[in-house]
C-alpha cells in the first residue's frame, strides 16, 4: 500500500466513542473527488461470484472497488468513505476481515453499515459504494 495522501486527514475526536475499523471524521482538501457506484459481487463477465458465500462475495466487491479506483489512478489509501449494505448483519466479522485486507487499517475510511432486506438481485448478499479523493497534480 502506498503512503497516505497528505491532503486527507483522519480524525477520531476524543468526545466520540472509539471507532472499530473506521474513522469518524475524514477531512479532505485540494484535489479531485471520485464517487464509485455501489459494487456487487459480479465478475467481469457479469456472473455472480459466490451465490451463497458472503466472504467470497465481499472479496469480489472489494476487487471491483479496487479496479474502479485503479481506473482513475487511485487505490484504497485514497478512499475516504465506504457505504456498505448487507442482507445479514451477523456476517460483520467476515466483512471486517475482508475489508481490512484492502483498506488502510491505520487510517481507515469513514464508514456506514446498513442491514437491508434485499439488494438488486436475490442472490446478492453485499453491496459497497465508495468515495475517494485524489490530490491535485
Amino acid at each position: 500500500m502506498t503512503d497516505q495522501p497528505t491532503n486527507i486527514r483522519f480524525i477520531n475526536p476524543p468526545a466520540i466513542a472509539p471507532a472499530p475499523g473506521y474513522t469518524h471524521v475524514v477531512e479532505v482538501t485540494r484535489g479531485r473527488t471520485i464517487y464509485i457506484a455501489g459494487q456487487i459481487a459480479l465478475d467481469q463477465a457479469g456472473n455472480v461470484v459466490g451465490p451463497h458465500d458472503f466472504r467470497a462475495q465481499t472479496r469480489q466487491v472489494f476487487e471491483n472497488l479496487k479496479a474502479a479506483l485503479a481506473a482513475v489512478g487511485a487505490d484504497f489509501t485514497h478512499v475516504v468513505k465506504l457505504n456498505m449494505y448487507v442482507v445479514d448483519i451477523s456476517q460483520l466479522l467476515a466483512l471486517r476481515e475482508v475489508r481490512d485486507s484492502y483498506v488502510n487499517t491505520v487510517n481507515p475510511p469513514a464508514s456506514t453499515l446498513v442491514e437491508v432486506r434485499k439488494l438488486a438481485r436475490e442472490e446478492l448478499l453485499i453491496e459497497i459504494e465508495a468515495v475517494a479523493h485524489l490530490p491535485e497534480q
